[in-house]
């Protein structure tokens, strides 16, 4: 079912005393302030689910280091002013992004498409890919059009989809993907991945043809993109990513992605490339369905990435969906949001 525009943003009042917490760049210098992700995931999580239809989502200012909190009215400015964080007068409330959502679902659902939430712009922001034909994006214009500019089109290069071929690769089915984050609940260890990658094979091995180190334990795909694969080799993995440098990244939390955010991602094909956050609550059109709900980063990704982690310093963010047009280490990359695949299998990094 199509998740509503409340499910994804960050779109309260921060109802907490003080402020947060940044890397502070020290005076004279040229880079930008580096916020501390933990932190800012953990503010982020705050300001949910309180100013409702009176704010349009967060973004993380990557100029200021400030969290940006988008409002429609005074008293909601007030309200978030007071906390220290920053608030910013918007046009459109989450409403109104919502039934422009609402009207690309029913008006303009093309496959090559997708479209998300971009609180910097106030917009909805679509793209299209290649396999787009002209007579597909001129009906995509017109449904664009007619909602007075809440909505801006791009085209971009590659074709939008999932990828499978295959941090570390595992095999299922005649394919390869990626493992995102080992997980646990209890004494039992599993990891999640992709569910277009789970819904191919019951039997996972970590080597092509190996021996079986996991079995399937549950599959999302489509609306969601999300599986589980408990381990059964004995084995109890370390709950870490693979940079593949010789050196691996501690995962200890989880949380939702911030517009504006730095993330990495690790996946078995373009091993770690580096982006950001783009927009949120993305609706995904593939071949073979939607996927609703995903988060668009500008990391570089390819076949075979599928099921990889998307995470910035200790904390887990997502499990890459699909993406287009990678070309050199930029591109368009989906991550379905961990949180969601942990609150749905009760299950928690570790």
């Amino acid at each position: 079912m199509r998740r509503t525009f409340y499910a994804r943003l960050g779109l309260s009042a921060l109802l907490v005393s003080g402020t947060l917490a940044l890397g502070a760049t020290p005076a004279g210098a040229q880079s930008e302030p580096t916020p501390d992700p933990s932190a800012v995931n953990a503010l982020n999580a705050q300001i949910e689910r309180q100013l409702g239809d009176d704010s349009a989502g967060t973004y993380l200012d990557r100029r200021t280091g400030e969290l940006v909190v988008t409002v429609t009215s005074d008293s909601a400015a007030e309200r978030v002013r007071a906390t220290g964080a920053r608030p910013e007068r918007v046009r459109r409330g989450a409403a109104q992004l919502q039934a422009a959502m609402d009207a690309l679902e029913s008006r303009a659902k093309i496959s090559g498409t997708s479209w998300g939430v971009d609180p910097r712009t106030n917009q909805i922001a679509v793209q299209a890919d290649q396999s787009v034909s002209d007579r597909d994006l001129a009906r995509l214009h017109r449904v664009v059009d007619s909602l007075d500019g809440a909505v801006r089109v791009s085209r971009v290069p590659g074709t939008f989809k999932r990828e499978i071929a295959g941090g570390d690769a595992i095999y299922g089915g005649g394919s390869r993907c990626s493992a995102a984050f080992n997980v646990s609940k209890g004494s039992t260890r599993y990891f999640v991945t992709a569910g277009h990658c789970t819904d191919n094979s019951p039997t996972w091995s970590a080597t092509s043809g190996g021996a079986t180190i996991g079995v399937r334990e549950d599959t999302s795909f489509p609306i969601d993109d999300y599986g589980l694969v408990r381990y059964t080799n004995g084995s109890s993995p370390a709950g870490n990513v693979n940079l593949y440098n010789g050196s691996y990244q501690d995962i200890s939390s989880a949380a939702d992605a911030v517009v504006g955010q730095a993330i990495k991602k690790s996946g078995s094909t373009t091993k770690v490339t580096s982006g950001s956050v783009t927009a949120v609550n993305v609706t995904a059109n593939y071949d073979d369905g939607p996927v609703y709900g995903l988060v668009r980063t500008t990391a570089c990704s390819a076949g075979g990435d599928s099921g990889g982690a998307h995470f910035t310093g200790t904390v887990a963010l997502g499990i890459h969906s699909g993406g287009s047009g990678c070309t050199g280490t930029n591109g368009t990359a989906l991550h379905q949001p961990v949180r969601e695949a942990l609150a749905a299998y009760g299950v928690s990094v570790y």
